[in-house]
């Protein structure tokens, strides 16, 4: 993990004036009467406010939106995921009922195409309890187009904590990239908060820093670090991971946990604002851009580890969908379909495997109960 960016400017230079969207105007309004916020606090805004919030207001998959995940990318993503659940519930002892949940959804494929390839475990699709954590509105109208046949009973949430107890499969595609990030810098008394303030005479959102240094045993010593040197920190996210192993030590069952970041904890500046399928100013035009930063799985995997759970991996992505078998799942639907469908199930497999592509930038952990055996694509023992 690497910045490259100057720590004391904003992200991406300065910024075109942003459209006058209601949310820049709120947050205007805000900054008048309070100051300026965290970043954590903006990226939470322009992304979950319940009016002008991005996932609030519109379906950002596929072509006709801002980026695409791996379900939509191919069928094949999804099928697999729905086999490892499968396999791991066996080696949880078959429970009747379980709760296989996804958070974050998106339109439903990832869950709709799982629930296919778990067909071939009759007693399996029969256990299942669907939950769909979502707070999207769109989204979720989405979700239940996509589900309408799927089968078993469906129930849909906005926490984690709404869905009910009892032994669970858990599923996370690219929903911890979007948690809220701290931005702290180095500065010559310790670290400073990054904060966003609006500058009236550019007519932009900017960043700032806090005047005073911060107090806080658990960031490290800055002593070796150079001045303007950059740490993100995700208390959202770290809280949902310790949430996640808590409760599977309790009820019993395994997460798996699918993202971009890296396995070890480090400087950096990650955050990233993506518009259109190509890379926009995280500061301007809030609510119209996806917001994510690169995920810190050591930091997941201590929080986790800490509430009772066992860790597996992160793995690359390549690797672990290959020991789960995509490239044979590959040659079996190119064996039944035409030349460009056949062309594009081998742009799917490169896509999501290549080390250029998916295939080392993203990550898969997995936590579980510590009676459970290692999952399936992980190696043979917890870290």
């Amino acid at each position: 993990m690497s910045g490259d960016k100057p720590a004391d400017t904003p992200a991406d230079g300065p910024a075109d004036s942003p459209a006058d969207n209601g949310l820049t105007a709120l947050l205007r309004a805000r900054f008048e009467s309070a100051g300026p916020m965290t970043v954590a606090e903006f990226m939470a805004e322009a992304l979950s406010h319940p009016r002008y919030g991005y996932y609030a207001t519109r379906d950002p998959f596929g072509l006709a939106g801002d980026f695409t995940t791996a379900p939509e990318i191919s069928q094949m993503f999804g099928e697999l995921i729905g086999l490892w659940c499968a396999q791991v519930w066996g080696q949880m002892g078959a429970p009747d009922p379980v709760r296989l949940v996804e958070l974050g959804p998106g339109r439903g494929t990832l869950m709709a195409d799982a629930l296919r390839a778990a067909a071939v475990m009759p007693a399996f699709r029969t256990a299942l309890r669907v939950h769909l954590v979502e707070t999207s509105p769109v989204l979720t109208a989405a979700q239940q187009r996509t589900l309408a046949r799927a089968g078993p009973p469906l129930a849909w949430h906005r926490a984690l904590e709404e869905v009910p107890a009892g032994p669970m499969l858990l599923v996370a595609n690219e929903v911890f990239d979007a948690l809220p990030v701290r931005q702290l810098q180095r500065g010559q008394g310790g670290w400073h908060e990054r904060l966003v303030d609006w500058d009236a005479e550019a007519g932009r959102f900017r960043l700032v820093l806090s005047q005073r240094p911060l107090i806080d045993d658990s960031l490290p010593d800055p002593a070796g670090l150079a001045p303007g040197t950059i740490i993100e920190r995700c208390p959202a996210g770290e809280a949902l991971a310790a949430a996640l192993g808590a409760r599977l030590v309790r009820d019993g069952g395994a997460a798996l946990i699918i993202d971009y970041g890296h396995a070890a904890s480090g400087p950096g500046e990650t955050l990233q604002a993506v518009r259109g399928h190509a890379y926009a100013d995280p500061l301007a035009d809030p609510g119209k851009a996806d917001l994510t930063a690169h995920v810190d799985f050591a930091r997941l995997a201590e929080a986790a580890r800490s509430a009772g759970a066992a860790i597996y991996g992160p793995a690359p992505q390549g690797p672990f969908l290959a020991a789960l078998g995509l490239a044979m799942r590959a040659e079996r639907l190119t064996a039944g379909a035409t030349p460009a469908q056949a062309e594009d199930i081998r742009a799917a497999l490169h896509r999501l495997t290549a080390p250029e592509q998916m295939g080392t930038l993203f990550k898969v952990m997995a936590m579980t109960a510590g009676r459970l055996p290692p999952p399936p694509g992980f190696a043979d023992s917890a870290v």
